[in-house]
């Protein structure tokens, strides 16, 4: 019984992580309508700028999360605005071409930057384990930070979208663009301004992520960045509730497939789970199914 808990709240502190990388991919299709693949390459970019930061700049792991978040944000915004927003009336291949191939760059930019090979990322918490059960089980200090993290941004968001004029802005936007400018919303700066968000907290996610699993190279955001579009998808794309759902329950069905299942058959329990919630429901565990008239 202890050792399963012990793999839950593993579960659900790898989910937290899942579960704010989903976000991202979750506002920016709710939004723009498009598929951002480049977001996992931008938690790269932010582990690195984070390692770069406490490692060779003499910064305070705070300080180094901050400068991490900030350089993120204006990622995000640049990438919207040289790669995305000449695209805005284009067809979706096109969009998703394009965002491969930002992904790609970015992966080939940090290779030649800090090279190939893995670095050590240090823990940015300083915050002590907590020993339960005699000292069975073991919640880390990275753990408690991670859930913490994931609530705050969670409860934050969605005041955000439903109590500020921005927030509801954006709502607007999501709902219909055209009726948006209409009622004099600028919309590329909604989107624009949802790109910056979902990056800082990808800029998060990956200081979260590397400190838990504590190897950073190019590649690092490629697979919990498929894994959180998988998460954003399950709970149901677009939707905030539905992020916070996919990425909590696609931690702990990886986790407990790893120590009950098979560790090299966790991710393809993972997808698998996913395809069958498809089949079921479409539209993920939260989503809206959304009607056109012809």
């Amino acid at each position: 019984m202890i050792t399963f808990l012990s793999h839950l709240v593993n579960g659900l502190s790898l989910g937290s992580v899942y579960a704010i990388i989903a976000l991202g991919y979750s506002m920016v299709y709710g939004i723009a309508k498009m598929l951002n693949f480049a977001h996992g390459d931008v938690i790269m970019v932010g582990g690195y700028i984070c390692f770069c930061a406490t490692q060779y700049w003499g910064m305070s792991p705070l300080l180094g999360v901050l400068l991490s978040i900030v350089v993120c944000t204006v990622l995000g915004v640049v990438i919207e605005g040289l790669a995305y927003k000449p695209l805005r009336q284009a067809t979706s291949l096109a969009v998703l071409i394009t965002a491969i191939g930002v992904s790609y760059f970015l992966q080939n930019i940090a290779q030649i930057i800090w090279g190939a090979n893995p670095k050590s990322f240090p823990s940015v918490v300083s915050i002590p384990s907590i020993f339960l059960f005699d000292g069975q089980m073991v919640i880390s200090g990275e753990t408690m930070v991670t859930v913490l993290a994931n609530i705050v941004i969670m409860i934050a968001l969605t005041l955000f979208t439903n109590k500020t004029k921005m927030g509801k802005a954006m709502r607007v936007v999501s709902e219909d663009r055209g009726a948006a400018e209409l009622m004099g919303i600028n919309v590329n700066f909604t989107i624009s301004l949802t790109f910056a968000i979902g990056s800082a907290l990808a800029a998060v996610a990956g200081v979260l992520l590397c400190s838990s699993y504590p190897v950073l190279q190019p590649t690092t955001g490629s697979m919990p960045g498929i894994k959180a579009f998988t998460a954003a998808v399950f709970g149901g794309i677009g939707s905030i509730p539905g992020a916070l759902i996919g990425g909590l329950l696609l931690g702990v069905i990886e986790i407990l497939g790893k120590a009950y299942v098979s560790t090299e058959l966790s991710d393809a329990l993972v997808f698998a789970v996913l395809i069958v919630v498809l089949l079921v429901k479409p539209t993920g565990l939260l989503g809206k199914a959304v009607h056109e008239k012809v």
